[in-house]
This record gives structure tokens, C-alpha cells and sequence, in this order.
């Protein structure tokens, strides 16, 4: 296969197995997206959801989080990881946007990214989802799958967005994004993976995965 055959094997194979994309987030609004992403960083989407709305029961948007203290937000987002950081930037976050922004989640990368505890990513799934602007956010998931299927080299995580947004059609980026994060999680994942239940990794994968997949069932 050429790249751009392979490029539209993974499109095609996606669209089928997820026609309906649901989004791994609970969030009502730009604002509460924000916090959503901001306390997934090293924490499962399904722990996240469990504890936003404890979180939002008290504080939906800046004007009540400023209201709570660090050390109170800090409690409920606990059972999160890195609460001590999280919670700081969580505060320091929703005074910024009461200060610069009134209130609003600014809608362009720049703004975002100057937000305490705000990296590329969250900017780019707050763009993404929340804003309909295209972006190709790369978590864990993506940069697994962008290198088993050869069509990034894995180095970093800014590589492998550069690749994304090369090979992929600027118009897919915010479905296809979603659609590779739920096939990790559920063909492709980084333990317990068969490859014989994925079957883009087994089509078009690269060698020394598909090798290295051999050679560890037979030991």
C-alpha cells in the first residue's frame, strides 16, 4: 500500500467502526471542557467523569471557582493525581479568565495556552471540540497508533501531530482524533493488545511492531 492508501484505509476503518463519536468528557460548556481536560492529564477519562461532577455541583464556571479555595478544590480533585498542581491551575485559570476574558474561555490557541496549567493539547481540545476549529491533539493513544501504523516516527509528541496534520484532510481532524483515541482503547491498546482484534495495526503496521508481536506470543 501506498501512504495515501494507507492513510485512507485507517479513515474508511474508522468511519466505520465509530459512525457516532462519543466524546470521552462530560462538559456542558466551553469552561467546564476546559477543567474536564486540564484534570485528565495522567488520569483515565472514566475517573475524570466521576469526579467533575462533584467539582461542578460547586463551582460551574470561574465566577464560583474563585469563590472556593485552592485547598478546596484541591480535596475534591484528589482522587485525579497531581491535585497540588491541578487545583493551583484550576484557581489560576478561572481568575484570568474573569480578569482578561470576562468570564469567557478565549477562543484562539494563544490566549489558551498562556492559562496556567494549559499546555498545547488541552488548547488544542478546547479548540477542538469546544470551538470547532480544526486541531489533531495528540495524546498517549495517538502517538501509540501514529507509530505502530508507520505513519509517524514516534520521537515526540510534536512530531506526531506535524505527521497527523500532513497525512490527515484538514476537515477530519476533530472526528479523527476522537475516532483513533476509542480504537486504542479498545483494539489497540498499550497492554493486553491481540493483535489479531486489530485489524488496521495488522494491515498496514509497521514491521518491527508486527515482528516484535511474534516474537513476544511465541516466548
Amino acid at each position: 500500500m501506498t501512504k495515501k492508501e494507507k492513510v485512507n484505509f485507517v479513515i474508511n476503518t474508522l468511519n466505520k467502526l465509530y459512525p457516532e463519536i462519543p466524546i470521552p468528557l462530560d462538559h456542558k460548556d466551553p469552561y467546564t471542557l476546559l477543567v474536564a481536560v486540564l484534570l485528565s492529564a495522567q488520569c483515565t477519562d472514566v475517573r475524570v467523569n466521576k469526579i467533575t461532577p462533584l467539582l461542578f455541583a460547586k463551582a460551574n464556571n470561574p465566577y464560583d471557582m474563585v469563590k472556593l479555595t485552592v485547598e478546596e478544590i484541591k480535596e475534591i480533585i484528589r482522587p485525579c493525581g497531581l491535585s497540588p498542581m491541578k487545583s493551583k491551575g484550576i484557581y489560576g485559570l478561572s481568575k484570568i479568565l474573569i480578569e482578561k476574558h470576562n468570564g469567557e474561555v478565549p477562543q484562539s490557541f494563544e490566549a489558551l495556552e498562556e492559562l496556567p496549567a494549559v499546555g498545547h493539547k488541552t488548547a488544542s481540545v478546547v479548540m477542538s471540540q469546544a470551538f470547532g476549529v480544526p486541531a489533531f491533539p495528540v495524546d498517549t493513544h495517538i502517538q501509540r497508533l501514529m507509530y505502530r501504523w508507520n505513519l509517524s516516527n514516534g520521537k515526540n509528541v510534536v512530531q506526531t501531530e506535524k505527521d497527523a496534520k500532513r497525512l490527515f484532510p484538514k476537515e477530519l481532524w476533530n472526528d479523527l482524533h476522537l475516532q483513533i483515541i476509542w480504537y486504542g482503547r479498545e483494539y489497540s491498546p498499550a497492554r493486553g493488545w491481540s493483535l489479531e482484534k486489530d485489524v488496521i495495526t495488522s494491515t498496514i503496521g509497521r514491521q518491527s511492531v508486527l515482528n516484535d508481536y511474534q516474537k513476544i506470543k511465541k516466548s
